[in-house]
């Protein structure tokens, strides 16, 4: 019931094929020394405001090569890996990408794929505008995933703020909550911590969440900066691990028997009652 997770903070930049060095490397270094699990953040193949440069660098999920790349690695080093997103090009008529998480076994295998559901289009000060709805076509369905770690409800970045969505996942199985992010400094500031306590609180599950962190370089388009802090949170509420805002691996033993533990002492998801209004 115990496993051992690591969580990648990274800052992407904009060219897919040096993010994808990057991530190789630190999955041999997180495989070494003992990952069971490994996650990286949200966008890792490409962090860009430019849509023009998407466009170029972007690929079709079975023609991606961050995609089949890190396949062959998981394949290699026998182990499980959720890739927290990668923007990928769709089919769709007006030319949208998907925001798509994407788990992986350890023979490389996909067991599960999620495309992010809540859109980040907000104002969050006059010179930091976000309209992800834009570039990328929000995801419909939501997924809980069977590993031998427990069960996953995945999530990415945005989805945090809509605590029906985590309920349900809870609901519906999931023991963990990954939460991939390439959180804005200025709400992560503000918000990120408390969030995602809140979930593991409320539905008494882990919640992991690997983030992106720092200035990201952009060749074309503006640069970009993460607030970093990818978290672990106990399904009691407890922060176990806090990265701060370095790039690195963040190491994390974890207990399953703490989700029952936790749903025992406060059986909320069991309390759900029927009400009218308002």
């Amino acid at each position: 019931m115990t496993f051992r997770a690591a969580l990648l903070q990274i800052t992407s930049s904009d060219d897919p094929a040096q993010n994808l060095t990057t991530v190789m490397a630190m999955l041999r270094e997180a495989k070494a020394k003992g990952a069971d699990f490994a996650l990286t953040p949200e966008v890792t193949n490409c962090v860009s405001t430019s849509r023009s440069h998407q466009n170029a660098v972007l690929c079709l999920e079975e023609q991606d090569p961050m995609l089949s790349g890190l396949r062959a690695l998981c394949r290699e080093l026998e182990l499980w890996l959720l890739i927290g997103s990668l923007g990928l090009k769709t089919s769709d008529p007006d030319g949208r990408f998907a925001n798509r998480s994407i788990l992986i076994d350890a023979q490389g295998q996909i067991v599960a794929r999620y495309d992010k559901i809540h859109m980040f289009d907000v104002d969050v000060t006059p010179e930091e505008t976000y309209r992800e709805s834009d570039g990328y076509r929000p995801g419909a369905e939501a997924v809980v995933a069977e590993t031998p770690f427990g069960k996953v409800g995945m999530t990415i970045c945005y989805d945090v703020r809509f605590p029906y969505l985590h309920r349900s996942l809870a609901k519906a199985g999931a023991e963990i909550l990954t939460v991939p992010a390439a959180f804005s400094h200025v709400t992560g500031a503000a918000h990120w911590e408390v969030l995602l306590r809140a979930r593991a609180i409320e539905t008494g599950c882990f919640v992991i969440a690997p983030a992106q962190t720092g200035q990201h370089d952009a060749v074309r388009g503006q640069s970009r900066r993460t607030h970093g802090h990818s978290m672990v949170v106990a399904p009691w509420g407890e922060v176990l691990a806090d990265a701060g805002t370095e790039v690195g691996i963040t190491y994390v033993d974890l207990d399953l028997n703490m989700v029952d533990k936790a749903r025992r002492k406060v059986p909320a998801l069991t309390h759900d009652r029927e009400f009218g209004g308002p």
